[in-house]
């Protein structure tokens, strides 16, 4: 019998889209690593997926380009076994002399494969690494990708949650590894993309791109866990815990490259870090790594986290089986080795842990939370520290004169946003935002802290949203001129005024550059804001009723403290009154 395989080096599962006819193509990792800059994007199902495929093929470059500088020669401070190239020795990094040597080594690799404005390529030393590693690249055999064998399984879990073939508990069906679908065999999904018949079928190069998606994005339902001394519960998916953001290029190699993070940004005075991608782990090792529950301190570690340890039984007919068992998180308080998140204060420690979009904040857009982001001057230590490490990353290649000072970076997110029930956490909601800015605005290096670009963006933002609050309390009155739920009232027209504000901020953020007169520019962003709020003040005159123009006496006060009369008119200019005032 023959013996399978799908190689995911050599066999094409990665979908991305062509920039030479626009269309839709699937490749395997190495024809994507070899060809990544004749490819606009990855196309997969999912923007989320995309994401976690995107860590993925990162942390295959991040491993590569820390051991090897462009030509495929190991760097002169790092020794590497010939077989596994694998670091080998501990890197002095006490010697200031080799500390900086390492990070000129790594930053020039940077910049020789990013080339001239981005126009590089990949080199030869990736292939050359993949087919060292094909075998833990391959869907089937002894060391099966993303997987375990069934003995290693059976030894890892409890008596009664142990397998045989096809049989035992702890099943996970695709049709709730799919993130389309995520239905569980208890709760079908209406608005499934596949009939009934068709959810648990998929070919093999989707069920690898759902793969690597469920275990950053599985929820909590599990009923197997691994055996451990210490108590834990089943943790969701690692990505699932971000509010994430990257960056993107004009193509997919110069995504890859923006977010190829070579320097350590969490230990200055150690530029260097080995990477342990899981791949590198046997499974005895990985899993007795995981049971500590120590946050992972290199980047290829981290994206290619796991959250469950799956066994896939395969029928003759080729139908698979997929047994999954729960694995310990560690902690994100503090896990700032994480460059691809915003940052939050856990309120009963104080300690900083990955922000998280809820059902109940998808309509945030990412321009209004512009200072989670960026460094901005009036930012102490801990809020420098808090900023997202692409954002740092960016900001060391702009000043190394590896990104020009005009380039046009593009912040994106992509976020699978998790029911409110504690209990499943499935997936509720999917959103993409981005926003753009030149380089030399992101970083603005003028000495004077009142000019610097990112704080007068700040500035405006605040404003932005003090008119927001006004508008707010504007529709609420209307509201209870209308005698209807005056909150509910008001969340509804907020969201429609920020929704009408997206494109045109996004624009006005794109169009500044660092020769700008910053008052001009402010001004311009006032005057467009003063414009709009006055447009949306009128839509909703216009829209009155002739009980909003009779209106009444507010005996209590809540709108009117003098307790006169009050309609529709006089709420819209007690209303402009309060924009004028906050417009200064």
């Amino acid at each position: 019998m023959k013996t399978r395989s799908f190689n995911l080096t050599t066999e094409p599962w990665l979908k991305v889209i062509s920039l030479a006819d626009n269309q839709e193509k699937t490749v395997s990792l190495i024809e994507l690593f070899e060809n990544a800059q004749s490819y606009r994007e990855l196309s997969g199902e999912m923007r989320s997926q995309d994401l976690a495929i995107l860590r993925f093929l990162l942390a295959i470059l991040t491993t590569v380009y820390s051991r090897f500088d462009p030509k495929g020669e190991p760097y002169p401070w790092l020794k590497l076994d010939k077989d596994s190239l694998k670091d080998i020795e501990k890197v002095d990094e006490d010697d200031q002399l080799i500390r900086r040597q390492i990070s000129k080594d790594l930053l020039n690799t940077w910049k020789q494969l990013y080339g001239q404005n981005g126009e590089g390529h990949f080199t030869k030393i990736v292939t050359t690494y993949l087919r060292r590693y094909n075998q833990r690249f391959d869907l089937f055999g002894e060391s099966p990708f993303y997987q375990v064998g069934e003995r290693d399984y059976n030894r890892l879990v409890p008596t009664n949650k142990q397998i045989s073939g096809s049989e035992g508990p702890g099943k996970v069906a695709i049709k709730q590894m799919n993130r389309q679908i995520s239905e569980s065999g208890n709760k079908p999904s209406l608005f499934s993309p596949k009939t009934p018949e068709f959810k648990n079928q998929l070919k093999l190069d989707e069920l690898t791109r759902w793969l690597i998606s469920y275990e950053n994005y599985s929820g909590v339902t599990d009923k197997t866990k691994i055996n451990m001394s210490a108590k834990y519960s089943v943790s969701s998916g690692w990505l699932y815990k971000l509010n994430p953001v990257y960056a993107t290029g004009d193509n997919l190699f110069q995504t890859l490259m923006l977010n190829l993070i070579l320097i350590n940004q969490n230990r200055t005075n150690r530029p260097y870090t080995p990477q342990k991608p899981v791949w590198e782990y046997s499974v005895a090792q990985y899993i007795s790594k995981r049971e500590k529950m120590l946050q992972p301190d290199n980047l290829a570690e981290l994206y290619t986290v796991w959250s469950r340890m799956l066994h896939i039984n395969w029928s003759k007919n080729g139908d698979p089986t997929i047994f999954s068992a729960g694995l310990p998180m560690f902690d994100s308080a503090a896990a700032f080795i994480e460059p691809m998140t915003t940052w939050r204060v856990r309120k009963e420690d104080g300690k900083h842990v990955p922000a998280e979009k809820r059902l109940s904040t998808m309509g945030t857009a990412m321009w209004r939370n512009f200072g989670q982001y960026v460094p901005l001057e009036t930012d102490n230590h801990e809020f420098e520290k808090a900023k997202p490490g692409i954002v740092k990353w960016l900001k060391q290649l702009k000043e190394a004169d590896g990104i020009p000072q005009k380039t046009r970076l593009t912040l994106a997110s992509a976020d699978l946003i998790r029911d409110d029930n504690a209990a499943s956490q499935m997936p509720a909601a999917e959103i993409f935002d981005d926003m753009q800015i030149d380089a030399d605005v992101l970083f603005d290096e003028d000495p004077s802290a009142a000019q610097k670009w990112p704080d007068r963006i700040e500035d405006m933002i605040v404003l932005t949203q003090k008119i927001g609050s006004d508008y707010w309390r504007f529709a609420a009155n209307i509201g209870r001129l209308r005698n209807v739920d005056d909150r509910s009232f008001a969340n509804k027209m907020i969201a429609e005024f920020y929704d009408g504000l997206n494109v045109p901020f996004k624009n006005w953020l794109r169009s500044l550059n660092n020769i700008d007169d910053r008052d001009t520019q402010s001004n311009d962003w006032k005057k467009k804001l003063k414009d709009y709020v006055q447009e949306v003040a009128d839509e909703v005159i216009q829209s009155s009723s002739p009980r909003d123009m009779t209106g009444f006496v507010d005996v209590n006060g809540v709108i009117d403290k003098n307790k006169g009369l009050v309609n529709i008119f006089t709420i819209n200019n007690q209303f402009r009154t309060q924009v004028f005032r906050d417009m200064g």
